[in-house]
């Protein structure tokens, strides 16, 4: 049976696609039929950080009745499916969101799993990605407008019946990453999946137009996407989360009194 989450977040700029395209990949890469959509069909970005800017029909030709799903779905890497979501104002304009319901179902015999990058803020367009997923995972930064934004799009989600899954800790400072959790965790009142850290291998991977869990397999943040994958996947996983690093006045400390680690 198909799973279907619809990644969210409050505010622009938390690295919600960058969230979607990885975890889509990485879990294709775990071999589950997966198929990744952009539902932002006012500000797309999920096709440019896949290098699928020129693709001649989009989610906007979907939801505007004049092509099928299938004639929008493209082959991303290890067979990941991409719907992305086209870039003129003119196939916004005629793109009908209500639509994306009949998406859904045009998909559920096409993918194991369906990943929703849904539009950032509390806009109409944004309303019907919390609804037709099973679950909603928020994309939170460790920074207090992040953590207010997703606030409002967990009281959303609630409101309009959806269910929230989770939420994702994406670009935390290491050192920071146990406090910073517990701190999100009681203010959202939801429980953190797992933790993304901050890692210049995602800018370069994006620059790449590629997926960092393709392009630097080995990165602490690639393995952070393919353990929250495996999470969701129900697999067994395998990669440990990276140790929080030692700080100066520990090791001084433990140098200066000869203790143990």
């Amino acid at each position: 049976m198909i799973r279907a989450y619809t990644i969210a977040s409050g505010k622009g700029g938390t690295g919600k696609t960058t969230v979607t395209a990885n975890l889509g990949t990485a879990l294709a890469q775990h071999g589950r039929e997966t198929c990744i959509v952009d539902t932002d069909v006012g500000m797309a970005n999920l096709g440019l950080v896949l290098g699928l800017a020129e693709t001649p029909i989009t989610l906007h030709e979907v939801l505007a009745g004049t092509a099928s799903i299938q004639d929008a779905m493209y082959v991303g890497p290890y067979g990941l499916k991409v719907v992305p979501s086209g870039l003129s104002l003119q196939g916004f304009q005629n793109a009908n969101p209500e639509r994306l319901r009949d998406v859904m179902c045009d998909l559920t015999d096409r993918c194991d799993f369906l990943l929703l990058d849904a539009p950032a803020g509390i806009g109409t367009d944004g309303v019907i990605p919390l609804t037709v997923a099973d679950e909603v995972l928020l994309v939170v930064n460790p920074e207090i407008s992040s953590i207010v934004d997703a606030l409002k799009i967990k009281i959303l989600t609630e409101t309009v019946g959806g269910t929230i899954g989770g939420a994702i800790l994406n670009r935390a400072i290491l050192e920071e990453t146990d406090m910073n959790r517990r701190k999100i965790e009681k203010t959202l009142g939801v429980s953190i999946i797992d933790t993304v850290p901050e890692d210049a291998n995602v800018r370069r991977a994006a620059a790449a137009k590629t997926p960092v869990v393709v392009r630097s397999p080995g990165s602490e943040s690639s393995k952070a996407f393919r353990r929250i994958a495996a999470t969701l996947a129900g697999i067994p996983v395998l990669e440990e989360p990276h140790k929080v690093q030692e700080g100066f006045v520990e090791r001084f400390a433990r140098a200066l009194f000869r203790r143990e680690p």
